[in-house]
């Protein structure tokens, strides 16, 4: 059980430690950060997460509840993709924490960052899940294999997420030091997430579809409601749209190659 937890802490300690690398990206820049940069940084986030919502989390809820007993297999990935979006949208409207003098920058900021923390949620319980299936598998060493290999795969999706956490920060108007602790603090549930796996995996492994589904439905909602608008607010350039499309092909490149 000792080895377990260790492995289960070195793996989700690993994705946090990429999310904090992406993060510290935000102190490659000096000074505000120009209009045109910034729409292109919206657009790349918006990217990324769009692909993220789609390979690492709607796609494997779909398998995952395919599994399940009981219920449709599309089921569990619909419903949680909606309580996903219904959720942000509740928060945007009427949590007072989400209020920055309407729909300016800070709100969508933040709403961006509990998007992407609340991706991660997952992701740190798949990785956390799959060491604890190794640790009752210590005969078979594909599982320890395949745990690493997940632990990998997520962390290096993990280092464009924590850029498109800070730089959004900072570009809202806060410091360098802020931008990366926001980043860094996005990142830190996947830990969490992990030992709680740890020590309830049989009652989790259920919920695993409705959860990597809610996950993805609030990320969808905040790339449509903030990111995309404010990345292309008017026709007088395309960077936007360019940092969108390159940024879901980056980010589905690495989840499809990675696994």
């Amino acid at each position: 059980m000792v080895q377990t937890l260790i492995q289960v802490l070195c793996g989700t300690g690993f994705t946090f430690l990429m999310t904090t690398l992406g993060a510290a990206v935000v102190f490659c820049f000096r000074g505000s950060i120009s209009d045109k940069l910034n729409r292109a940084f919206l657009g790349f986030a918006s990217g990324v997460m769009m692909a993220a919502a789609v390979w690492s989390l709607l796609v494997p809820a779909i398998e995952q509840s395919g599994e399940l007993n009981g219920l449709l297999p599309w089921f569990p990935p619909a419903a949680g993709f909606a309580l996903g979006g219904i959720f942000l949208h509740l928060a945007d409207k009427i949590l007072p924490w989400f209020q920055a003098n309407g729909k300016g920058k800070e709100a969508g900021t933040k709403l961006l960052v509990l998007a992407v923390t609340l991706h991660n949620i997952p992701e740190g319980m798949a990785v956390g899940l799959a060491f604890v299936l190794a640790g009752q598998h210590p005969q078979n060493p594909v599982y320890l294999a395949s745990a690493m290999g997940l632990a990998v795969g997520i962390g290096i999706q993990n280092f464009p997420e924590g850029a498109a956490i800070s730089l959004p920060v900072r570009q809202s108007g806060h410091s360098s030091s802020r931008a990366f602790l926001t980043g860094c603090l996005s990142g830190i549930v996947e830990p969490l997430a992990g030992l709680l796996v740890f020590l309830t995996s049989a009652a989790l492994v259920p919920l695993m579809p409705w959860l990597l589904a809610f996950a993805a439905g609030a990320m969808v909602y905040v790339v449509a409601d903030e990111l995309i608008p404010q990345a292309q607010p008017d026709e007088t350039t395309n960077i936007g749209t360019i940092g969108v499309m390159a940024g879901f092909l980056i980010m589905m490149v690495l989840d499809v190659a990675l696994g």
